[in-house]
């Protein structure tokens, strides 16, 4: 479905043709994210993603940024992860000449004026404060800090108001001059053009970009026996936001595949345990769900949800009653349903040119080999009702549950309670 060109300098392209689209996604995925910075440059890699919007060598201005790939009826963003920051747009295929270079551009040849970038400092600290105003994304925060304390896998990707204040424009100068390299880049590229067409234009808006040495990710630490067990954010709502954390598995873990029937089974989609149990039968809540995530050296089973103050930790014990669950044997069908869940999701998203571009290239950055829809699919398939037993044994068995609470209570007592009971 794909192919591969190196380019002298060690920028990866893969390209995917999609002949009977009429579009051209580009997704350029660079090795920068949270996991690569200090505690006291928390935010570096996602102030850095903002600031190449607002000017380029060829596009000097926001305004001509936007219209440039706007004016065609394209569309263009950014987003920043803990192993990776991504730049994309999608044009209709007869502009893709005029897009890519655009794209290239934001990465190659920022502006970085200093006036600019004090004037989108103030936007990234308004979507700091954003954030904090929505407690369900407050309870994210949380359990992310609650299952790696400390260090970078645990904290925001944007940063602290008193760490984003703090930045300034040689730091990001020097991070770019470091993270922003071919060599920790990748660029995916899928929809109506050709390989050999895809590869002339990236070259002759590269050709003169340098490889160099990159920083290295920070590993993930094991959290220490007296950390706490729950992260209370006590506020006047009048919904607790829930969310339950195991840690998972890595991108290379052999069960990752049987991980992702497991999160079916469990609580992802409507007719899950989960939202059968919690939604449909107590009528504990409005919407549950359940999801896992991979990254280089660890992951996450997280089980979200919002309930009445008063129903929190029925809430959370019948979550932990239908994870108990997962240690028998799962009926054939109810696993085969899970499995045609995710494989049709899967193929559905496929049919997006912008999701093929995300696809190659963030394998590509991330595990350095691609996994074809159709392969995944296949891997998918090979999971048996056995194989998610044993992934629920290995989750379950000898972790230590972490809890994220947002919401009117004072004491988190009785949700470390409710934790420790079998």
């Amino acid at each position: 479905m794909y192919r591969r060109t190196v380019l002298n300098n060690g920028l990866r392209v893969l390209t995917a043709e999609m002949p009977h689209t009429r579009s051209v996604s580009i997704f350029i995925s660079v090795g920068a994210g949270s996991r690569y910075e200090s505690a006291d440059k928390a935010g570096l890699s996602h102030f850095l993603e903002h600031l190449p919007f607002k000017g380029t060598r060829g596009w000097p201005t926001a305004l001509a940024i936007s219209e440039a790939v706007e004016g065609v009826g394209g569309i263009m963003n950014a987003a920043t992860d803990r192993e990776m920051t991504s730049f994309w747009c999608k044009v209709a295929s007869v502009h893709a000449d005029q897009a890519i270079p655009v794209l290239l551009d934001l990465i190659l040849h920022p502006l970085l004026d200093p006036t600019e970038m004090e004037k989108e400092r103030e936007v990234i600290l308004d979507e700091l404060r954003m954030t904090n105003d929505y407690p369900a994304q407050v309870c994210d925060l949380l359990i992310d800090r609650a299952m790696w304390p400390d260090q970078a896998m645990g904290r925001d990707v944007g940063g602290t108001m008193e760490t984003v204040t703090a930045i300034g424009l040689g730091d990001v100068r020097e991070y770019m001059e470091r993270q922003y390299r071919p060599n920790n880049t990748v660029i995916g590229i899928a929809g109506a053009i050709t390989h050999e067409e895809a590869i002339a234009m990236v070259d002759e808006a590269t050709r003169h970009w340098q490889p160099g040495a990159i920083m290295d990710w920070e590993p993930v630490t094991p959290s220490p026996s007296d950390a706490p067990s729950v992260l209370l954010d006590r506020r006047d709502t009048e919904e607790t936001c829930i969310c339950l954390a195991l840690p998972g598995f890595a991108l290379g873990d052999h069960d990752r595949y049987a991980a992702t029937v497991l999160n079916g089974v469990l609580g992802d989609g409507m007719s899950s345990r989960l939202f059968q149990s919690l939604r449909e039968d107590r009528g504990l809540t409005y919407d549950c769900h359940s999801s896992i995530s991979s990254y280089r050296d660890c992951g996450a089973l997280v089980v979200s949800c919002g309930t009445e103050p008063a129903r929190a930790v029925e809430a959370i014990a019948a979550t932990r009653q239908e994870m108990a669950t997962l240690l028998q044997p799962a009926p054939g069908a109810e696993i085969n349903k899970a499995r045609e869940y995710i494989k049709g999701r899967l193929l559905m998203r496929m049919e997006d040119s912008r999701s093929v571009a995300s696809w190659l290239a963030s394998q590509e950055l991330l595990m350095e080999e691609i996994t074809t829809p159709d392969e995944t699919a296949a891997r998918i398939d090979a999971v048996t009702p056995a194989d998610v037993v044993r992934t629920a044994e290995r989750l379950l068995h000898g972790s230590v549950f972490r809890l994220a609470i947002v919401g009117p209570h004072d004491d988190a007592a009785g949700f470390e309670a409710v934790l420790k009971e079998h």
